[in-house]
């Protein structure tokens, strides 16, 4: 995992920052393209299922009205299995994955293309390993979030409403495309990009936090086992260590990302899910929240946002470097 060879250990560890990189991770011009994105799918896809609950609760927590905003997020997983069945926790499912697809190729080629360009222009600064990291990899998530944003946001709208369809007086549908078409009626194209700028404005910083974190703090944990590109040792690390400083640093930027842009998210979510004849303002939503819950209500669904963020980062980065890994050029394939 991770591009990690147990070989490349016992190369000279005082060469540069960029080139721990090269130790670590598999790069984009080292990957067989087909073989990554036809395994990925399926990958991704059953990470998205195990972990696809965690969203409907996070949204129905963020636009639940004021008698029972004070619902835990257990409270509302009984109510939807009571009302719906486990299928309830999956409204919405079959759009969003449909649209996942096109929104990970794009994702995943922009972060990766845009990682080796920025790696190489923060290079002649000379920043330590962590701020290369952060830097490099923050560069690459906020720019593959931009690229994504166009497929991502209509996707985001139409699953939402599936998700909160019946719950708190919103209205109901029969499946995706009745959204899309009843929202085209009401307000053009412009209705399936309601919240874009908004949208923009929370993912693309979640995104670069969440890769800055994730970038950085792998070489700080690198560096505090004593692996680091000035360490002396010469002996690889195992493979479940590899594997346990992947998933403590998705754990560490799910946290930060979560606590950074959970209120710009629950803002958008209020303004997607909403009927065109009840459309607010941003303004008109902050002090809506406030009204109802005090500043704590711009942090609705944080305890779900923050699961899943660091539950959703931490599977999704380990089935990333599995990925990779499984389809390096020249590589055998890892069980």
């Amino acid at each position: 995992m991770g591009g990690l060879d147990r070989h490349t250990f016992a190369m000279d560890s005082s060469r540069s920052g960029a080139q721990l990189l090269d130790k670590t991770e598999i790069n984009w011009d080292k990957l067989d393209k087909t073989k990554f994105f036809v395994v990925g799918a399926g990958l991704f896809t059953g990470v998205t299922v195990a972990l696809y609950p965690v969203s409907v609760v996070k949204t129905r927590m963020q636009v639940a009205t004021k008698d029972i905003v004070g619902k835990s997020a257990f409270s509302v997983v009984r109510g939807i299995i009571k009302t719906d069945g486990i299928p309830g926790l999956y409204r919405g499912f079959g759009t969003v994955i449909t649209g996942a697809i096109p929104a990970r190729i794009i994702f995943l080629t922009s972060l990766e293309t845009t990682k080796i360009a920025a790696y190489k222009m923060i290079e002649p600064f000379q920043f330590s390993e962590p701020t290369q990291a952060a830097i490099a990899n923050g560069i690459a998530g906020m720019t593959a979030s931009l690229m994504s944003q166009a497929v991502v946001v209509p996707i985001d709208v139409v699953s939402q409403r599936l998700m909160v369809q019946g719950y708190s007086g919103y209205a109901k549908y029969n499946g995706g495309l009745d959204v899309a078409s009843k929202i085209f009626k009401a307000e053009g194209i412009r209705g399936l990009y309601r919240g874009f700028a908004l949208s923009v404005v929370t993912y693309s910083p979640s995104s670069a936090v969440w890769w800055a974190s994730y970038g950085s703090s792998q070489r700080f944990i690198w560096r505090l086992l004593g692996l680091g590109t000035d360490s002396k040792q010469r002996t690889p690390p195992s493979q479940g260590m590899i594997v346990g400083v992947q998933a403590i640093g998705g754990i560490v930027a799910g946290a930060v990302a979560s606590c950074v842009t959970t209120p710009l998210d629950t803002i958008k979510t209020r303004l997607q899910v909403m009927e065109h004849k009840k459309r607010e303002s941003v303004r008109r939503v902050v002090k809506t929240l406030i009204a109802e819950d005090g500043w704590q209500g711009l942090y609705r669904g944080l305890g779900p946002r923050f699961f899943s963020m660091s539950a959703w980062g931490t599977s999704m980065i380990l089935a990333y470097e599995y990925l990779k890994r499984l389809c390096a050029k020249g590589e055998e394939s890892v069980s």
